[in-house]
């Protein structure tokens, strides 16, 4: 052959998939020789093997040995040749040791059924009627493992045939499974034959009482679920038992000798070392007591174990379990018997716990250098997926018969069907699963062995790619399983973890579903004040046939658990019917809520414990995704809400449409800032500050909705100014705060009356357009110079007059927390380096510090409601918020000139000031703060457990106990509450008249 020829050939070597080029020309020549075949006819179907060089190396091999056998099946079957063998060596060797086998390879033949297979195998091993095979000599177990690998080839050569791997994986993995229950079968028959004494065998029990011995092999795992590997260990258990005349005549524990003989001897059968290689390990190690149990035992003796000592696991794995071998009879009575014993196993103490715990243990077991490579074991492989839907099976199962299934395709589509996993991740799930498998499928087939591991030589890799017909190449296929490792695992965690299985698994048997007749006891029992109220919202969520309604079925026990939990289970019940309804068919609601880390215990908290929430939630019944999120939950910057509200003026042209939105925004943000609260992903600093910027926010754009309605541009010169008075100043807002606030105007040109004029529209627009009647928004300017007397509105000059000749010490102390948020920030600027002269005096006249005490007494005397518990009062009361304040604003004023750091608008932080710089004691400052945190955050939850603002902390036992809940309190916390709010309180009042009047 010329050189050109030879690197004509090559190149057509290399078109069909050959690496090795050299040799794939010697090798292909020396076949060629061989069977009589032309080089052109024997890469027939060569293209579509897996690994071409693999197949010529086996060809050639079984060639030299058998020419003639090679010949007639290349002839034949020649494409189907090269797809078997380019994807396993093992069948090469498998022909190598039996050539002749090569005649029972066929092309486009079906998968064989079960009565095909256990037929097959059976006449293998030449067994009677009786079962019993024709000869015990080890023969017939050869005989039984060659016939099994030429069935084994069939499937192969069928599944590596088939267009889509992936579409017939199921029936491939059945196949697998009855194959191995037809070869348990044939070897139990071999088994009878060599415990008989009449045998061929070294028997020890007569051929009559072995006949009347039964034995059932019961299928676990995949077998039992006909989802089975190539090479995979077959999990099996034994029972034992014998007819009534036997047990009479030589006793149970007798029959049970028999037995286990044939369950050791069937055994061998299969897993020992003969001529031929075993087929895969019998594994009988899930029996009761595992390898330290008997390996056979009778019905009762099994069902004894499973009630008194079986462990959570062991009823994971009967799962699956089905007869599969043996006596019929008997493994049906064993199945039947134990399945009730699963499907209460979820109701065990721990039971999910302990199941989740088993999955980590699973995946530490791994060795390290195998992770990445593990389909079975490691994250997002074949066993989150299975353990994930078992998890599911078994949890909801006790309940609901409709989801019982061994398999684990089926069981996906039984839960989907009844709403325990959504359409979407099973889809994922089923898609994944099937994936997995044929990789699995291909890298067993490989060297028919048993293993789990992806390939991690490129190599091994192309050959998986060509096999699986996945990918187009060795790093396609690494992308793909490295994208379902992401996929998998995501979905695992996000349902194997949720806290609705822990709820739903703890729940007594008759809690899983709500009876008329028992259900208003219970629900009064639990909590509910109005249970026929509740048990109608029940009936309203959950009647009717709709997916909704089967998935509200299933979240309602566990909900109204939590709900009873709460501290208005009636309320947050009523609440969560409304936002249900308001929220109508939108599929992810009730999605997230069963398929959360959490969302539907937050909700039934947010909902039982706070009216304000509540209430909001029935406007903005979306923000329940929210609560599946803790970064959802956080405060968004200001920033970010300006450049909201700045779009939302953009878009809307009116003052009325503008200012609708900013009110819907304001809403939104007050909504998601009382959740932060409520499930406590937010500290009280950090509430204030989220509060007081959405208060910011809103001025700020109504503000410039206004000017924009009211101000002409021949008028556009004028400066307007918002200035923050009080908490509102001081960063320091809660739920039901005012907004303390001085309007200020220049007019820079534009005539002074008219300039006065459009500044009382401004304000007369803000006050107007700001108002929100769901969430009351009372804009306070009470601070203002000559206070309610005195005009909304001044100018900066008499501001600067006022100030000058009539300012009072009540008038420079408001100044203390005066801070511009909205206007113009030339006039702020000026109107704050005003107030610092007012507010920081270089000289304090003695009688301007008595003054502010004659007014704090004063206020303490005359502004308390009339009846009221002074002691309860949060903010006028001894201790109250007020003491803390006037102290710290006392020192503002007489020391803030000489002290710079006193200079802040926030009152906690002016208190570190004055603590450092010695003006109040460490201890007595301690007090002080913790006063007024702990009042701050009484007045919130308060107005959160409400909906109605208040000051004064209620004497209703059942609302304090809901007070204490909102703030991380134990139930039934009133008196912990109260007693810890008077006793902080006390001691704040005493460090505050020590250090006020003193």
């Amino acid at each position: 052959m010329s050189s050109s020829e030879r690197t004509s050939v090559r190149t057509l070597l290399a078109r069909d998939g050959f690496s090795e080029l050299g040799d794939a020309d010697r090798l292909l020549t020396e076949l060629a020789d061989l069977v009589g075949i032309a080089r052109e006819d024997l890469l027939v179907g060569a293209d579509r093997a897996a690994d071409p060089d693999a197949a010529l190396e086996s060809l050639v091999r079984v060639a030299r040995r058998d020419p003639a056998a090679v010949g007639s099946a290349l002839r034949r079957v020649g494409a189907t040749l090269w797809l078997l063998l380019g994807a396993s060596s093992g069948f090469g060797d498998f022909y190598l040791r039996h050539p002749a086998e090569l005649a029972h390879v066929r092309a486009g033949e079906a998968l064989p059924t079960a009565d095909e297979l256990r037929a097959e195998l059976l006449e293998a091993v030449e067994a009677d009627a009786e079962g019993f095979a024709a000869t015990g000599e080890e023969r017939a177990w050869v005989a039984l493992r060659v016939r099994y690998r030429r069935l084994l080839a069939r499937i192969a050569a069928y599944d590596l045939g088939a267009t889509d791997a992936v579409a017939v994986l199921a029936d491939v993995a059945a196949a697998l499974a009855d194959a191995a229950g037809a070869a348990l079968e044939a070897s139990l028959c071999v088994a009878r034959t060599r415990v008989a004494s009449g045998g061929a065998g070294t028997g020890l029990f007569p051929r009559d009482q072995v006949a009347q011995a039964r034995l059932a092999i019961i299928g676990m795992g995949k077998t039992g679920a006909r989802e089975l590997n190539y090479v995979s260990d077959v999990d099996v258990i034994f029972v034992g038992g014998g007819t009534d005349a036997l047990v009479d005549e030589i006793g149970e524990s007798r029959v049970i000798d028999i037995a286990t003989r044939l369950a050791v001897q069937t055994m061998r059968g299969i897993s020992g070392m003969e001529i031929e290689p075993p087929l895969w390990e019998v594994d009988a190690n899930l029996r009761p007591e595992g390898k330290q149990g008997a390996l056979v035992r009778s019905l009762d003796s099994h069902l004894s174990y499973y009630e008194r000592w079986a462990k959570s696991w062991e009823f994971q794995a009967l799962l699956k379990a089905r007869p599969l071998a043996g006596d019929r009879m008997l493994g049906e009575a064993y199945v039947a018997a134990v399945q009730p014993k699963v499907w209460t196993s979820g109701a065990r103490e721990n039971f999910v716990d302990s199941v989740q715990r088993m999955r980590e243990r699973v995946t530490e077991h791994i060795p390290a250098a195998d992770v990445p490579y593990q389909l079975k074991l490691g994250p997002g492989g074949i066993r989150d997926i299975e353990f994930t839907v078992q998890l599911l099976q078994l949890v909801h199962g006790l309940s609901d018969d409709a989801i019982r299934q061994p398999g684990t395709l089926d069981a996906l589509d039984a839960l989907v069907a009844e709403g325990y996993i959504g359409r979407g991740d099973a889809a994922t799930f089923a898609h994944d699963y099937r994936v997995l498998r044929v990789l699995e499928h291909r890298v067993q087939l490989r060297d028919l062995r048993r293993t789990h591991l992806m390939p991690s030589q490129p190599d091994g890799l192309r050959v998986l790619a060509r096999a699986s017909g996945l990918a187009d190449s060795g790093p396609g296929v690494w992308e793909l399983w490295e994208g379902i490792k992401r996929e998998v695992r995501e979905i695992h965690v996000r349902l194997f973890y949720r806290p609705l299985l822990s709820a739903v698994a703890s729940l007594s048997s008759d809690e899983h579903q709500l009876s008329t007749e028992q259900a208003h006891d219970r629900l009064a029992a639990i909590g509910f004040r109005d249970p026929a109220g509740a048990l109608r919202h029940i009936g309203a969520l959950t009647g009717g046939l709709s997916r909704k309604a089967t998935i509200q079925r299933h979240l309602m026990p566990v909900m109204i658990r939590w709900f009873a939990d709460g501290v208005d289970p009636d309320y947050g019940l009523l609440a969560f019917r409304r936002i249900s309804e308001r929220l109508g068919d939108t599929p992810w609601f009730l999605r997230m809520l069963r398929d959360s880390s959490g969302a539907a215990e937050r909700l039934t908290r947010v909902l039982s414990g706070s009216r304000y929430i509540g209430e909001l939630m029935e406007w903005i019944p979306e923000s329940v995704a929210w609560l599946d999120s803790d970064e959802l939950l956080r405060p968004r910057g200001g920033v970010l809400l300006q450049e909201e509200a700045r779009a939302i003026q953009a878009r809307h042209g009116t003052v009325v449409e503008a200012m609708r939105a900013v009110r819907a925004l304001r809403r939104r943000e007050l909504l998601r800032l009382a959740f932060g609260a409520v499930v406590g992903t937010l500290t009280i600093d950090e509430l204030a500050a989220g509060l007081t910027t959405v208060s910011e926010v809103t001025i700020q754009a109504t503000l410039r909705a206004v000017r924009r309605e009211i101000v002409p541009p021949e008028d556009a010169a004028l400066d307007f100014s918002v200035i923050a008075m009080g908490r509102f100043g001081g960063g320091e807002l809660g739920f039901g705060s005012d907004a303390d606030v001085l309007y200020v105007y220049e007019p820079n040109g534009v005539d002074p009356q008219r300039a006065h004029e459009l500044a009382l529209q401004l304000v007369a627009g803000i006050r107007t357009y700001s108002e929100d009647h769901r969430v009351p928004f009372d804009l306070d300017a009470d601070l203002r110079p000559e206070g309610r007397n005195g005009p909304l509105v001044r100018s900066l000059d008499s501001y600067a007059e006022y100030y000058r000749r009539w300012s009072l010490s009540w008038e420079a102390q408001a100044l203390l927390r005066a801070r511009g948020v909205a206007g113009s920030v030339k006039l702020i600027d000026r109107f704050i380096a005003l107030a610092d002269d007012v507010r920081y005096p270089a000289e304090v006249k003695l009688q301007d510090l008595r003054e502010i005490k004659r007014i704090k007494a004063r206020v303490e005397n005359e502004r308390l409601p009339q009846g009221a518990d002074r002691t309860r009062h949060l903010k006028l009361g001894p201790g109250g918020l007020s003491d803390v304040e006037w102290l710290v604003q006392l020192l503002q004023h007489a020391h803030a000139h000489r002290i710079p750091a006193l200079r802040t608008t926030s009152t906690l932080d002016a208190l570190e000031a004055a603590r450092e710089a010695g003006l109040v004691p460490d201890a007595a400052a301690e007090r002080l703060r913790d006063a007024w945190r702990l009042a701050s955050r009484l007045r919130s939850a308060n107005t959160l457990l409400s909906g109605k603002t208040s000051d004064v902390l209620p004497v209703d036992r059942g609302k304090l106990d809901g007070i204490g809940r909102l703030l991380e309190y134990p139930p039934r916390s009133a008196t912990l509450v109260e007693e810890e709010w008077l006793r902080t309180a006390r001691r704040a009042r005493r460090a505050f008249e020590k250090l006020f009047y003193g």
